[in-house]
């Protein structure tokens, strides 16, 4: 018989080590117990606790009789689980593919991939599909596939693609509003994310009964603008004609009430789709530019509407007082300057004949009775040199030079509409002081907001910002813009029935620091009818090709400010001027 020999040291080694592990046993024990305990809690705390935030849903834009111009819809992505889908659902993955509308060979690729191949860890989530709507998503649903299912998101849609594109503008894919209204309304749109604070038991379940907080969402405003959906579509077509037909570098329409300010379309071309926005191949950054507000020119003979209201409005001159517009040279302040030429020779005119005949040695004679004070002021006042507050991103001043820094010919080419610029909604609005009873309104684009349930928040009066002229001198002037529509240089503006009054503008563009006879800025400015304006129209067409001639504002400009002049006649109904029969019989120039 024998008997197990054990070596002493081999049992002491054995020993030592069984002793050594639990000491470090013990150590890991003091650590985690003691000295990280804090941590160790606080992590716990953090992996049984769980905040879930529950979104708010964007409100929508309409325009003023409540058309929808943005809005929020849910869509799916669609992802799948590859370690928790069963075979016996494999017979149903190829209608599936079918229903996503996605290559069978794609989706079986991705529900086969269970591991990932840079980490070796199982793949819990995979995308199959993103943007899919709700009923795509239900018939996803109904196949009943396990470990198939979609995570909801809200996403931004715009019903109209390019319509009012500059105006609403859009919220990108990270939820940011970027420009339009989105940005400049979103403290009212985005409204208020809640949450619900909970504890997860160890298999990540919700214990309801353990909910410590639950704070609800608030969904957002609805905002409603001044735009009519009708006149913005008018004004969107007739741009698009005028781009086809002349192949401009940019076009810039706006219609607009002129007793409260109300914008009733402003568009531009280029322009973009809101649900395109991320596709710059086909729609460049550079098409967002609003450039209505972001765009200067000089305004040329559209201008000639503040010398002239000045020198009524100050008594200086009336309609039938005659000038000297055949002399090159005139003294002012005992100096000579030389006055600008016209497109054709004018040996005298009246006041009257100045502004329907678009003289610009009439003008500038105009602007040398006022003087540089004077005539600075009224610029000013006509709102030029300043923002117009239509509180829209990316709005410029334009240049109103201070008198300190005019030389010796700004006194009789501004009058003209040189050495001053300003934006396509200065050119606007100042038109509109002539057909507001000499007053000058703050642009209005917001009509109201209301909460989710169109419960009134606020609402947006009209702001009347100064008062430019006299209510005489307005009238008189809008006497003298019929005539230029009349018998001047826009009779292509002329509608059959109604009194229409407004201005022409072409003016050379600087290329290289020179004025060339290339290239033009088109516009025409007015409203009708003119004893009671109900709206105004401004078009600017920049470098229209004109075949054989130059794009006179009164070519290229005032035929599109007829076609929509008269889309707002249809629409809004307004009444032909034959029946102000008294202001047929008193609208002499000069009245």
């Amino acid at each position: 018989m024998s008997q197990a020999f054990v070596s002493l040291n081999r049992l002491r080694v054995i020993v030592l080590f069984i002793l050594f592990a639990f000491l470090v046993l013990c150590g890991r024990l003091f650590y985690l117990h003691v000295v990280d305990s804090e941590r160790l809690k606080s992590f716990a705390e953090n992996v049984r606790k769980s905040v879930r935030v529950l979104a708010s849903q964007r409100g929508d834009i309409f325009d003023v009789h409540g058309n929808i111009l943005a809005a929020t819809h849910s869509t799916y992505t669609v992802g799948v689980d590859p370690n928790f889908l069963k075979e016996e659902d494999r017979n149903k993955w190829r209608h599936l593919a079918f229903v996503l509308e996605v290559p069978y060979s794609d989706l079986e690729a991705v529900m086969e991939k269970k591991v990932r191949a840079n980490s070796g860890r199982l793949i819990r989530w995979a995308s199959l599909a993103k943007n899919v709507d709700l009923k795509t998503y239900e018939a996803v649903m109904n196949l009943g596939i396990t470990g198939v299912y979609g995570n909801r998101k809200n996403q931004r849609f715009y019903p109209g693609n390019e319509l009012a594109s500059h105006v609403i503008g859009f919220v990108n894919h990270e939820s940011v509003a970027v420009s339009g209204i989105e940005e400049m309304c979103d403290y009212y749109l985005r409204g208020q994310d809640g949450w619900v604070e909970t504890e997860r038991d160890g298999r990540r379940r919700e214990l309801a009964h353990k909910r410590s907080r639950e704070i609800s969402e608030v969904n957002g405003s609805n905002v409603y603008l001044t735009l009519d959906q009708r006149i913005q579509s008018a004004v969107e077509e007739a741009i698009d004609a005028v781009v086809e037909r002349y192949n401009p570098e940019g076009v810039s329409v706006i219609v607009s009430r002129p007793n409260d300010g109300s914008i009733l379309a402003l568009a531009n071309y280029p322009t973009f789709d809101l649900n395109e926005f991320f596709n710059t191949q086909l729609y460049p950054i550079a098409n967002q530019r609003n450039r209505a507000i972001t765009d200067i020119f000089e305004p040329g003979s559209t201008f000639k509407i503040v010398p002239a209201s000045g020198v009524l409005n100050e008594s200086e001159v009336n309609p039938k007082d005659v000038f000297d517009t055949g002399k090159a040279v005139v003294l002012y302040k005992n100096r000579k300057v030389r006055l600008p030429s016209d497109h054709r020779f004018y040996d005298r005119l009246s006041m009257a004949d100045i502004v329907i005949k678009s003289s610009n040695r009439g003008a500038a004679h105009l602007g040398m009775i006022l003087g540089e004070e004077r005539l600075h002021a009224y610029a000013k006042s006509f709102g030029f040199g300043e923002r117009t507050d239509l509180g829209l991103r990316g709005e410029i001043s334009g240049t109103l030079h201070p008198i300190d820094r005019w030389d010796g010919l700004t006194i009789s080419t501004m009058p003209m509409g040189h050495a001053v610029d300003g934006t396509p909604m200065q050119i606007h609005y100042a038109m509109s002081v002539i057909a507001n009873k000499g007053l000058l309104m703050k642009p209005r684009i917001i009509d109201r907001i209301t909460n989710a349930d169109d419960v009134l928040l606020l609402e947006y009066p009209a702001v009347t910002k100064r008062r430019v002229i006299s209510e005489s001198v307005s009238q008189q002037m809008a006497d003298l813009l019929n005539e230029v529509v009349a018998n001047g240089t826009a009779k292509r503006a002329i509608i059959k029935g109604y009194s229409v009054g407004g201005k022409t503008g072409t003016t050379q563009k600087i290329i290289n620091g020179q004025y060339t006879s290339e290239s033009h800025v088109a516009s025409f400015s007015g409203f009708l009818p003119v004893e009671d304006p109900e709206v105004v129209i401004t078009v600017v067409v920049d470098a229209p090709k004109v075949k054989g001639g130059s794009g006179y504002g009164g070519v290229v400009a005032a035929p599109v400010f007829k076609e929509i002049a008269e889309e707002c006649i249809r629409y809004l109904g307004i009444r032909s001027s034959e029946y102000s029969k008294e202001w047929f019989a008193n609208r002499a120039v000069g009245h």
